[in-house]
């Protein structure tokens, strides 16, 4: 077996690791938008650093994210990316009031994005916290409106410093069986991504 079929297995064991993980965070979605929002997991890929702002459609738009991180040696990063449409409705919804016609953000509704990230981000680590035997701790999450593609570069960065070739795991937001315009991208360090595949072998 050459060592791209072995590699393409790895990232293939991969992704079934982290679906596990995004069914719990799916379900705890679920609960906190009462019913309302789901997610899946559309793909795990590796790419090469040069390749994954484009591959990833990030350009220099605006957007509105949640960003946070985790601390420690398995370190990693997570980005929830909104277009400002959608990124308002969820937030109205949440607050069970009307949507926000005003360009400015209320921190009513930063704070609703924010929890939404927190909730997601707790749900999915502790689900890969049990699966790698070891604790994940994520920052606490922070609103921002930034270009996608800057805070991706500056997340990607840890991985960089340790090899050409970057894990990112996307993830998509559903309603009712709708594709929404809304994203997780995790991207774990080469330190958590050794644990994972660690964990990997040690199931096998």
């Amino acid at each position: 077996m050459n060592s791209l079929s072995t590699q393409s297995e790895k990232v293939q064991v991969l992704h079934e690791l982290l679906a596990a993980a995004t069914h719990e965070a799916s379900a705890s979605m679920s609960r906190w938008t009462n019913g309302l929002i789901n997610l899946s997991l559309d793909e795990v890929r590796e790419l090469p650093l040069d390749e994954v702002v484009a591959d990833l459609d990030l350009d220099d738009r605006l957007l509105t994210m949640v960003v946070l991180s985790l601390e420690g040696l398995l370190g990693g990063a997570m980005i929830l990316t909104f277009d400002e449409q959608n990124a308002r409705l969820l937030a109205a919804a949440l607050l069970n009031q009307p949507v926000n016609q005003q360009p400015e953000w209320t921190d009513l509704e930063k704070s609703a994005l924010t929890e939404t990230g927190n909730i997601l981000a707790c749900a999915y680590m502790s689900a890969l916290s049990r699966l790698i035997g070891e604790d994940l701790i994520p920052t606490a999450p922070y609103f921002l409106q930034d270009y996608g593609a800057s805070v991706l570069q500056q997340a990607l960065l840890p991985q960089a410093m340790s090899g050409d070739q970057i894990l990112v795991c996307r993830t998509g937001f559903h309603r009712h069986g709708e594709n929404l315009n809304w994203r997780v991208l995790f991207v774990p360090n080469h330190n958590l991504r050794e644990a994972m595949e660690k964990a990997i072998r040690t199931a096998v």
